[in-house]
């Protein structure tokens, strides 16, 4: 990651004042990789990164002393925010009370957050003006112990082939991390009462049909040698890394979206699994790419047919 001339103290940006703090720390040992250069990261992608948060409710991945020291999950924007910072209120059922939320719209939020040492930015599948209305139904492969990305690809195309095969368009992203997530576009009047029972639906389904190298189950006893098709993220409140968020791993990977024919060839052994890994640097190199395969998640409107539950 590059540099350029963020500072310690006040700055002004897009007209808002933003004070940024210990910009040299190193928040990614392995590479050196300072507070500075995520920031800049995060600078460099916010215009495709910006539009998947837009108007969501965001839960803070917050890693103060960097990756390898502890981390913790933010939901309640702080109260000491500046005043320019937007909130949605969010009801909480175990607290019994609305939780006000951070939404990043703009770069100066965006910013301010990564301050803050939130490397991963997650956010809900619905945006705030519609809590049950999901704009897209997720699938996030979970390799279990055993297994790789490898298994994960072969499982994806098999999730890709039956969405397809209902004349419907599904997307591919690595996680940033150790798994992939699939994401159906919807941006219709979908809500999570369909979302839910179909992803779970398909998730059983290819269970059935791939028994050794499936599971849909939650226990993690059941993992072991298996992809699990994570299908409870399609639920209210639940957040998810977006496309274009960093991972917090030894390296800055990041949640990029892939082409297909990535997956295939990680899927047919004519590539190794770490293709399906990009780091910020190779991000940036190849951002109009990237932001033009996770276009659909945007744009596409589709409905969904009926698996039942």
């Amino acid at each position: 990651m590059t540099t350029t001339h963020l500072s310690d103290g006040v700055m002004e940006i897009e007209g808002r004042e933003l004070e940024l703090s210990n910009l040299d720390k190193v928040l990614y040992p392995r590479t050196g990789a300072t507070k500075r250069d995520v920031l800049e990261y995060y600078r460099t992608v916010a215009p495709v990164l910006l539009p998947h948060l837009e108007g969501r409710p965001l839960t803070m991945k917050r890693f103060p002393d960097g990756v390898r020291g502890q981390s913790f999950y933010e939901k309640r924007c702080p109260p000491w925010r500046p005043d320019w910072i937007s909130t949605t209120p969010v009801w909480t059922q175990r607290r019994q009370r609305d939780v006000d939320y951070c939404v990043i719209d703009d770069l100066p939020t965006l910013l301010w957050a990564v301050n803050l040492a939130d490397l991963e930015m997650h956010a809900m599948l619905a945006r705030a003006d519609d809590l049950e209305r999901p704009t897209m139904v997720l699938f996030d492969l979970d390799p279990g112990e055993g297994v790789g990305l490898v298994e994960c690809a072969e499982t994806a195309l098999r999730l890709r082939d039956a969405i397809r095969h209902m004349d419907t368009e599904v997307l591919v992203r690595s996680s940033g991390s150790k798994g992939l997530h699939l994401t159906v576009p919807l941006n219709t009047d979908i809500g999570y009462e369909r979302t839910k029972p179909f992803a779970r639906a398909l998730a059983r389904r290819t269970e059935s049909e791939h028994p050794d190298e499936v599971v849909s189950r939650m226990g993690k006893d059941k993992r072991r040698g298996k992809v699990f098709i994570d299908w409870s993220q399609n639920t209210p409140h639940k957040s998810t890394v977006v496309p274009f968020s960093l991972r917090a791993r030894e390296r800055p990977t990041v949640a990029v979206p892939l082409r297909w024919s990535e997956v295939e060839a990680v899927a047919d052994g004519s590539a190794g699994p770490d293709d399906l890994l990009r780091t910020a640097d190779q991000v940036t190199a190849e951002l109009d790419e990237r932001a033009e395969l996770a276009g659909p998640l945007l744009h596409t409107r589709q409905q969904l047919p009926d698996l039942g539950g």
